[in-house]
């Protein structure tokens, strides 16, 4: 190692070192003002690791005082920045139900419902997130109906009753992919019900035409007339309502398939009778 190199990490190491000793000083500092200065001074730099851990000391020490507010507002704002926003979406909601008529209570309800939408997951896991999420935009448009976040919260809500649907709409094909065509009927119908204008509606009732199908075909005797009715009905439902669909070719012959089921029971009726 050539002695310039030597020196520079020298350097560097004593500003660590430094660096350190200054925060460790401000943090053992019994004058909460001064701390409360040097924490608003490390979040302006945006060193927010400092500062959150300024805050919360702060915050146990002032919550009473004229500057609580403050310091939850910024304390808030340091782990949501560090990405913790599980904790900051909680104490944004404190903040809001702390002080209601404070000049940042609607921002800091938008944000409790925001940090929930950043740790909403993939539709393929469990989506407890999301639905809270949804419940806190809705909360925040009747809370402030004429703020300029409710076009944001209203767009938002749709990303997400989007991603439900998807989650809804892939379960559903996964019963259907392992023949368990009761469960699948029950989610698509679902599906259909709760989103009736779905992006996901017209492959969803073509794949009910399948699945009924499928369950008419695979039916016991006694219950095997209705749901081949069932099935036809469905059948023409898609028929009528996208007759040049991608899939209209494909339910025409299923509903061939299920006439000739039909048949074929009608014929062994008769035979029986």
């Amino acid at each position: 190692m050539s002695g310039r190199i030597i020196v520079v990490f020298s350097l560097i190491l004593a500003l660590v070192g430094s660096s350190c000793n200054e925060f460790s000083k401000i943090q053992k500092e019994p004058d909460p003002n001064k701390k409360y200065a040097k924490a608003k001074e490390y979040y302006a730099k945006g060193d927010y690791v400092k500062a959150q851990m300024l805050f919360d000391e702060l915050y146990i020490q002032l919550r009473n005082t004229d500057k609580g507010e403050d310091v939850l507002y910024h304390l808030a704002f340091s782990n949501y920045h560090l990405e913790d926003y599980i904790l900051a979406g909680y104490q944004f909601k404190v903040f809001y139900r702390s002080y209601p008529l404070s000049e940042k209570a609607e921002e800091c309800l938008y944000m409790s419902a925001y940090c929930h939408y950043l740790v909403s997951p993939v539709y393929s896991l469990d989506q407890y997130d999301t639905y809270l999420a949804i419940e806190q935009f809705q909360y925040f448009v009747q809370m402030f109906p004429k703020s300029d976040r409710v076009k944001e919260c209203n767009k938002l809500i749709d990303v997400m009753h989007v991603k439900l649907q998807k989650k809804k709409f892939e379960i559903a094909k996964l019963y259907l992919n392992i023949n368990d065509f009761k469960a699948a009927i029950t989610s698509f119908n679902e599906l259909l019900r709760e989103y009736p204008d779905s992006k996901y509606r017209e492959e969803s009732m073509y794949l009910l035409v399948k699945a009924k199908y499928g369950l008419a075909k695979n039916s016991v005797e006694e219950k095997k007339e209705g749901r081949i009715n069932d099935a036809l009905k469905q059948a023409d439902l898609f028929l009528l309502s996208f007759p040049e669909s991608e899939w209209t070719d494909e339910v025409k012959g299923l509903k061939d398939d299920i006439l000739k089921l039909q048949k074929e029971f009608n014929d062994d009726k008769k035979s029986n009778n």
